[in-house]
């Protein structure tokens, strides 16, 4: 059974909401699936994991979650070579060039831990609807089936 890891950030619940959607379906699918939030969490909790998950927020002009900033900084010190990731978050298109950005960040972070992409990252604008949760429920079977291979 494979092991699955989703972190989450929020201020307005809607990345709860995110992280919420992808462990059901993680569980769903099979999967032993560990939720937590960001600053309850080692970032180094992600090498006892096969699936390694972030849902977070964009602050502001492009700012990653200050709560946030230990787990993100740690992160780009680990070595995942045998992982799968997949990083997915809620946003409001209101920003601009700003949207959803913190998603790009740990893409590039996880990139820098030699872990492997499992599924094309998800940006949800504000509230996750019907559409989303579609989007969502993809992602991770994306992410199952890169671990299943």
């Amino acid at each position: 059974m494979p092991t699955a890891h989703v972190v989450f950030a929020t201020i307005t619940g809607n990345n709860e909401d995110v992280a919420d959607i992808v462990t059901e379906k993680l569980s769903a699918l099979g999967c032993q699936v560990t939720e937590t939030e960001i600053s309850q969490t080692d970032a180094a909790e992600f090498e006892q994991a096969d699936i390694c998950v972030v849902c977070a927020y964009t602050y502001d002009e492009g700012s990653l979650p200050d709560e946030g900033l230990d787990f993100y900084e740690d992160l780009q010190t680990l070595k995942l070579p045998r992982k799968i990731y997949g990083v997915a978050g809620s946003g409001d298109t209101f920003y601009g060039e700003y949207y959803n950005t913190t998603v790009d960040h740990f893409e590039a972070a996880f990139q820098q831990t030699g872990a492997t992409r499992g599924a094309t990252s998800v940006k949800i604008n504000l509230a996750p609807d019907q559409a989303a949760i579609d989007e969502l429920d993809h992602f991770a079977e994306q992410l199952v089936a890169a671990v299943q291979a």
